[in-house]
């Protein structure tokens, strides 16, 4: 469980909302851009599980392999998701099939950046000594178009989102942009392209990629006074295929590729700059179920 684990479960989340993106899609079956959406709004769940290539923590060079559960379903019109250490819930209901989608309601995380060392190979991180974990509350707002260039089922949607931590490990805002865009590419794969961004204030910064004197005689690494800023631009891509010839009901392989680039003090701080690497990489496969 690493700190890279939030984007893995971004991936991930986004992988398999993408299974379920298109409700009635493979009840037809065909070329996507000739059936018509006829979404009812009916209740479905999609679970998952991907192994995902990680970087250790937060701006490590180093990476691992780590399990990322996750869900994505609706219920009585409401939608919620689970993403490995991310939970959110939709409390507007559905515009069912093509239109406009207003999204909006609250967003967990359990950031384990850091909370252990056994999975960190650096030794100058792991004398930099662990971090609780840290629980982030808050809450995000969206909009989303689906039917919009090559069927009634592609969708785009754009959102914000702002949590801060509210047990102890920080007391920091993480403010989080993103837009994505997914198409349907037959009645059995779908694909989805993702952008976003995260802006962190002085608290998150001093938590993760600041260096006190102290660990600093510990670690070797200089001190470091880490300020808030913008911390990350990313992007991705995901896609999914079913194995039983059918999108919305059985199994389907998914994975994803995601790019991250570290910014500013996030960047520049010793944690990244000297025992670590700005670029970031992931990698996701999996396993969904839906039904």
């Amino acid at each position: 469980m690493r700190t890279f684990f939030r984007t893995a479960s971004a991936a991930l989340a986004l992988s398999i909302a993408a299974v379920g993106a298109a409700p009635a899609l493979a009840q037809d079956g065909g070329d996507p851009s000739t059936i018509r959406n006829t979404d009812d709004g009916g209740d479905f769940v999609l679970v998952g599980l991907g192994a995902a290539l990680l970087p250790d923590y937060e701006g490590s060079d180093d990476y691992s392999v780590s399990p990322v559960p996750g869900a994505i379903g609706r219920v009585s019109g409401f939608n919620f998701m689970l993403a490995g250490n991310r939970l959110s819930v939709d409390l507007v209901p559905d515009n069912y099939g093509p239109g406009i989608d207003f999204q909006a309601g609250p967003v967990a995380v359990l950031n384990l950046n850091r909370a252990s060392t056994k999975g960190i190979d650096d030794d100058r991180i792991k004398a930099l000594g662990k971090r609780d974990a840290a629980i982030e509350l808050g809450g995000y707002l969206g909009i989303a178009k689906t039917g919009v260039l090559t069927s009634e089922f592609d969708r785009v949607s754009a959102s914000v989102s702002y949590r801060t931590g509210v047990s102890g490990a920080h007391s920091a805002g993480i403010f989080t942009p993103t837009v994505s865009y997914m198409t349907p590419l037959s009645t059995t794969s779908v694909v989805s392209v993702f952008a976003s961004a995260e802006r962190a204030e002085r608290g998150y910064a001093r938590s993760y990629f600041g260096i006190t004197p102290e660990q600093s005689l510990d670690s070797g690494l200089p001190v470091y006074n880490a300020r808030g800023g913008w911390k990350n631009w990313t992007l991705g891509a995901v896609g999914a295929k079913s194995l039983t010839g059918d999108l919305r009901h059985g199994l389907q392989a998914f994975g994803g590729v995601v790019y991250r680039r570290m910014l500013n003090d996030f960047a520049d701080s010793p944690v990244t700059r000297i025992a670590g690497d700005r670029d970031q990489w992931l990698g996701t496969l999996g396993l969904a179920y839906s039904f």
